[in-house]
């Protein structure tokens, strides 16, 4: 269960192997010009920007070739950027894919719409093709383009790997609740695998994959497609990546909306625990509804009840698993975790959940290990999306890791078993992760001012598991021009969501630039 700081958008949770059904074919790029909202291969003026240094002025106005990349209605490019920002002269350089659906009208067109589903890791692309470009508000996708990018080390775009699949399948199963000394050698040695398996594979891009890295890249994408200032919605991680790209460039930003805000000033074990927190208040929300359901595996009662009675069904799973349909993959403690923590992202997983549990009691593991799969983005024959990989890659370098060692996980145990009695101990080892990594992290935690900026809409969802509602409180008030929004529910992220409320508040933002009061507060819509 390595689910340590990965912030997701719900699509992507639930739905992951729709959005792995979209690919898209790189283009080419050229060293001149900037990329227009008209068809393939049409470009128009370059938006380049006064303060470029030379050495990155040809990154800058280089020009995008749209082609087909085999999804109606999409268009795909390759975008070129320094590997290197430190040293962009050395001509090494990275590819980046990108896609977009050109803005439907009717109404003038307002520019691009940059979107990002979070991670770190989660493919731009897939999130356009399977829910953004068509799924985001009709008015919206009227008036923008509609882009995204899988950022480097993702995907399509020169991406970080690690393990094989069936390195994977074994990672995916180690014990990350160790019980003696053995089992927690064998959690320190998954771990030093998985690093030693990033330096091996990927050793070239691994220092250079920084959430500031990916943020110049952005500011880069916003000039190629022709845009004087950037428009961009950034999901869970990606509002961390939006509010860097602000802090950057406060005088390139223009309608930013961070949904599902991380807090960049909170250390790495500290967001590890407040995300914990953030599960245990996902699940106790879950807890509350099943208990009213006829269907409900775990019982009768408050939600501390029915939370001993999941810790207690996790404890059995540990000491013998059950079958799971796939002889390599019995349904053990880890993986049976990791399927139910994928469906509190999104409250409409609830009955699936119900099922999957009832059904692994009853001695079949399928649904939940198809739950863990849709999380780390397993396909059928065994391949695995490289989500995990890039999370670690980016996370391990963004801050220095939550612990130094073992021991430092046992002290912090008791808080995270305050934190999450069920989740508690599992999250806390799995913070883990960085210790062993094989590049030294190069950022730190730090407010995020973007002192300049025009407004900034920030939106918090009250019983977030992923990004608890403190955080969007913390980062709308570090943002200069932060104006928080706030939806008082269950989920993870709110906009588009099924909130009337949100929508429109967002949509009005983005279409007029006119943002909502600060600290307007949003509830589920009435059916």
């Amino acid at each position: 269960m390595d689910t340590s700081r990965l912030l997701r958008t719900t699509g992507t949770v639930i739905a992951a192997a729709g959005l792995l059904l979209s690919g898209c074919t790189p283009g080419s790029s050229g060293p001149s010009a900037a990329a227009s909202s008209g068809g393939a291969g049409v470009s128009a003026p370059s938006a380049q920007p006064p303060a470029v240094p030379d050495a990155l002025r040809p990154y800058y106005a280089q020009k995008l070739q749209w082609r087909d990349c085999g999804v109606p209605g999409f268009q795909c490019a390759t975008m070129k950027v320094p590997l290197d920002y430190d040293h962009p002269e050395s001509g090494q350089d990275i590819d980046l894919a990108v896609s977009r659906k050109v803005a439907t009208g009717p109404g003038k067109r307002l520019g691009s719409l940059v979107v990002n589903p979070g991670g770190p890791g989660g493919s731009g692309i897939g999130y356009l093709q399977a829910y953004a470009g068509i799924g985001y508000p009709a008015p919206v996708r009227a008036r923008y383009d509609i882009v995204s990018f899988d950022p480097r080390g993702v995907a399509r775009s020169t991406p970080v790997e690690c393990l094989t699949g069936a390195g994977m399948d074994a990672y995916t199963q180690v014990d990350q609740t160790p019980d003696d000394a053995v089992e927690r050698a064998l959690l320190v040695g998954a771990f030093k695998k998985f690093a030693a398996g990033c330096q091996q594979r990927s050793q070239r891009i691994l220092p250079h994959v920084s959430t500031e890295d990916a943020a110049r890249d952005l500011d880069v994408l916003r000039s190629v497609l022709g845009d004087e200032k950037l428009t961009y919605v950034g999901a869970s991680y990606g509002t961390f990546l939006g509010a860097t790209y602000a802090d950057l460039f406060p005088g390139r930003v223009g309608r930013l909306v961070l949904d599902g805000a991380m807090d960049p000033t909170r250390p790495a074990i500290d967001l590890n625990r407040d995300q914990t927190a953030g599960f245990e208040t996902a699940f106790r929300s879950f807890a509350q509804d099943c208990a009213k359901q006829p269907d409900c595996p775990l019982g009768r009662g408050g939600p501390d009840q029915v939370a001993a009675r999941l810790k207690d069904f996790f404890r059995k799973l540990d000491a013998d698993p059950v079958p799971s349909g796939d002889p390599s993959r019995p349904l053990g403690e880890s993986l049976a975790t990791t399927g139910v923590i994928a469906a509190l992202y999104d409250e409409t997983a609830w009955p699936q959940l119900r099922e999957a549990i009832t059904q692994a009691q009853n001695g079949d593991g399928s649904g939940l290990l198809g739950l863990a799969d849709s999380y780390y983005e397993r396909e059928p024959d065994g391949k695995y999306a490289n989500l995990m990989f890039a999370n670690a890659a980016v996370n391990c370098l963004d801050q220095p890791p939550a612990f130094a060692d073992p021991e430092a996980v046992d002290k912090a145990l008791p808080s995270f078993e305050k934190a999450s009695p069920v989740f508690g101990a599992g999250l806390a080892w799995a913070a883990l992760n960085c210790t062993y990594w094989p590049v030294k992290a190069t950022g730190t935690a730090k407010a995020l001012t973007a002192r300049g900026a025009p407004p900034i809409v920030v939106v918090g969802t009250t019983r977030d598991p992923a990004t608890p509602y403190k955080w969007a409180q913390s980062l709308a008030s570090q943002l200069d021009s932060g104006v928080l929004l706030t939806y008082e529910g269950d989920g993870h992220t709110a906009y588009g969501r099924g909130s009337d409320c949100i929508d429109t508040a967002i949509n009005r933002y983005l279409l007029d630039g006119t943002p909502p009061k600060q600290d307007q507060k949003c509830r589920p819509s009435t059916p």
